[in-house]
């Protein structure tokens, strides 16, 4: 690590440490104190905090100066220092966030480019074998893996998530499903459904899965920085992850896990002769990264860091409730996210009863924005139709959960 890199972490984990430290417990972190780290327009309240999450003020300093100082240095500093030392560094510490060994993840533009690496180039997947998705995983991810099928000449099976979802019916779902595709070789899992914000038990579900040699690859874009976990936790050998949604780096950061042993069936990707296939890094596109932003990197995880997952998590929980209590009680206001802790998070997803159209619900999210002033975003997938998905961050404000509820009695009566 260079004398400026030593220079700007000390600085930052000092201003970092002076701005947040204190904080109370679970439910009594100080969500004030800590939503004053974020500079917003205040002209809509955004409840759709799910597309990406917005960095904090040391953060966004960060990045600017880090803007500048690569601005100033150019390739010298590329060359001599970032492309050795510099991001061997980052990627030390970040997987050191994760839990797992720096040599098992490898850094990419989004939690989408890492699941599309891992799954295209997939090397257990035979002709005639099978791959499984569910009807809540992620578009372009289940696109992937129906790619992937078409390729090898293997089959697409497709889990229903049961509505209403609980924890023991989806874990049987998946089992039922696997039970009836015995050839099922590769599984998607997504840790926090982006459709209806259902928290899945990806650490049942993937024991269940290698019981029958099946291989999981796990979406974890919206848990990760969410929820209160590590990677090892979560069971899988192959994973995928955001950094610019609930960990608060600059956008277009992400990163893809591959459990060391497991590195020989993930293919090298497009012939990538950057690295040796032995490394995890020639498992990814070959291209340059914005590096001024992954020299952000660990101005995110101080910030992230100075609030343990758990009291982070919690605050979270907390701004769902504050707005789903009393929403249950509508009569027509159907929510599709249960209160078990084990299930949800941040992220729910409602509608209103007979609404099941993708186009009703365009519709609604549209009066939620012209009406009220209130931005959410309409998502389709669900076994019961269609549905507005509300996210709250780190800087919502009760008051503005309290125009929720009010347009929500508005459309219920």
């Amino acid at each position: 690590m260079n004398a400026f890199q030593t220079q700007r972490r000390r600085l930052l984990y000092g201003a970092v440490g002076a701005t947040l430290a204190g904080q109370a417990a679970a439910r009594g972190t100080d969500g004030t104190r800590l939503a004053a780290q974020y500079e917003i327009a205040g002209d809509i309240v955004n409840l759709e905090n799910a597309y990406y999450g917005i960095m904090a003020r040391p953060v966004a300093a960060d990045y600017k100066r880090n803007i500048d100082y690569l601005n100033r240095h150019h390739s010298h500093y590329l060359r001599n220092q970032f492309d050795g030392e510099g991001i061997q560094a980052i990627r030390a510490e970040l997987a050191a966030y994760a839990g797992v060994a720096a040599e098992e993840i490898a850094l990419t533009r989004s939690a989408t480019e890492s699941l599309q690496c891992l799954i295209a180039n997939y090397l257990r997947l035979k002709a005639g074998d099978t791959v499984m998705i569910g009807n809540l995983d992620y578009g372009t991810v289940m696109d992937a893996m129906r790619d992937l099928a078409q390729r090898r000449g293997a089959n697409v099976a497709v889990v229903e998530v049961p509505e209403p979802a609980t924890h023991q019916n989806v874990i049987d779902a998946y089992a039922q499903a696997l039970r009836r595709y015995p050839r099922t070789r590769l599984l998607l899992l997504t840790h926090i459904s982006h459709r209806t914000g259902l928290v899945f038990p990806v650490a049942e579900i993937v024991r269940a899965a290698k019981l029958q040699d099946v291989d999981v690859v796990v979406d974890i874009a919206q848990s990760w920085g969410q929820l209160d976990f590590n990677i090892p936790s979560l069971g899988a050998d192959f994973v995928g992850a955001n950094l610019h949604k609930w960990l608060g780096a600059p956008l277009g950061l992400g990163f893809l896990y591959i459990r060391a042993p497991r590195l020989g069936d993930i293919g090298v990707h497009q012939g990538n002769s950057e690295f040796p296939a032995s490394d995890i890094r020639a498992r990814v596109h070959a291209g340059t990264l914005n590096v001024p932003a992954v020299m952000t990197i660990p101005a995110a995880l101080a910030f992230h860091a100075r609030v343990p997952r758990a009291e982070r998590a919690a605050l979270l929980r907390g701004l769902r409730d504050y707005w789903v209590e009393p929403a249950r009680r509508m009569a027509h206001v159907q929510i599709l996210t249960p209160d078990d802790p084990r299930m949800s998070g941040a992220v729910t997803s409602f509608r209103l009863a007979g609404r099941t159209s993708f186009e009703d619900n365009l519709a609604l999210a549209r009066q939620l924005a012209e009406r009220h002033r209130i931005f959410t975003v309409a998502r389709e997938g669900p076994a019961g139709g269609a549905c507005i998905r509300v996210t709250p961050s780190y800087y919502t404000r009760t008051d503005e959960l309290d125009r929720l509820v009010g347009a929500l009695r508005t459309f219920s009566a």
